[in-house]
């Protein structure tokens, strides 16, 4: 199948996807702040270089998009139809080193959690995020997940 734009426009609309300092994170951030949480953030010095992390607590908080991270089930999380083999291996790649990622902090102690793009765009979830993120970061779970309405 053929892409619906150009390959310049393509290119250009690639160009302009953030790794760093998306809305997602920003919210996530604001919402952490409002419940009286510090931060550093992109610590590189650690595996995946977390988007979040709360040093003192041991706790890494990843922000991801639900298209660039395949969030299993969520219905922005589609395989484009254009180019589907590249798609898939770079996705799939993606995931992997996710995964790495979050086994190499476990096992250096830290507590891992991932807040879902999905998650700041559901108004429902969005509201009580402060609350949702303080809980999980006051609890004793070593792995969580914070989704929202992108999921079926």
């Amino acid at each position: 199948m053929a892409d619906v734009v150009g390959s310049e426009t393509r290119s250009r609309m690639m160009s302009g996807i953030r790794g760093k300092n998306t809305k997602p994170e920003v919210l996530v951030r604001r919402a952490l702040f409002a419940a009286g949480f510090r931060f550093r953030l992109h610590r590189q010095d650690l595996p995946g270089a977390p988007d979040v992390v709360l040093p003192g607590r041991r706790i890494a908080i990843f922000i991801h998009g639900c298209f660039w991270h395949m969030h299993e089930g969520c219905r922005f999380a589609k395989l484009p139809a254009t180019r589907p083999d590249f798609w898939k291996a770079k996705l799939e790649g993606n995931v992997e080193r996710d995964r790495r990622a979050v086994e190499t902090l476990l096992a250096q102690d830290w507590r891992v959690l991932f807040v879902w793009e999905c998650a700041t765009k559901d108004k429902a979830v969005d509201s009580t995020l402060p609350e949702t993120l303080s809980a999980w970061i006051k609890g004793t779970v070593r792995f969580g997940e914070i989704s929202g309405g992108g999921k079926p």
